[in-house]
């Protein structure tokens, strides 16, 4: 779903400077064309600067439209660079959720056995391993921040 809204922006981005860009860019060349001094424009344009706007226009179109597919290059990488940060946020999201979830789960579980801390602690994290390997696998805590976790939410159990 996400895909297709960044695919779309970009059809959009891509319209609006076919659209709108294009027309832009040839009123402010007219535009330049006229108020440029005739030096300015032999400097710049070559023969061009003895013809009319419209002459540079066309002689300026290559170079532009190399611009706008350099400039519209640079701007997909970004809309993909940034989408990529974007999904891996959420994934890590759902992986951290799943495995304080299963955490919790567990902290119930041994509480209402009434496991002690120790063998409650060892319960809890032999739970997790089984229960979301690929969360502890993408997110990699440590053992010390896993105990700290652990020991965290059968406190936060016990104290309800």
């Amino acid at each position: 779903m996400s895909l297709i809204f960044i695919l779309a922006l970009a059809l959009c981005a891509l319209a609006f400077i076919l659209l709108i860009g294009w027309p832009l860019v040839a009123a402010l060349a007219r535009l330049a064309a006229s108020t440029i001094s005739a030096s300015i424009l032999a400097t710049l344009a070559g023969p061009a600067a003895a013809s009319t706007g419209s002459d540079l226009l066309t002689a300026l179109t290559p170079s532009l439209l190399d611009l706008a597919g350099v400039a519209l290059t640079a701007l997909i990488g970004l809309a993909t660079v940034r989408f990529q940060r974007w999904t891996g946020i959420q994934i890590e999201v759902r992986h951290r959720e799943a495995l304080h979830s299963a955490i919790m789960t567990a902290a119930r579980v041994a509480v209402a056995q009434g496991l002690t801390r120790e063998v409650a602690t060892e319960f809890v994290a032999a739970y997790a391993r089984s229960s979301v390997p690929d969360a502890l696998k993408r997110l990699s805590p440590s053992s010390e921040t896993m105990d700290a976790l652990v020991r965290s939410k059968l406190l936060e159990v016990r104290g309800r």
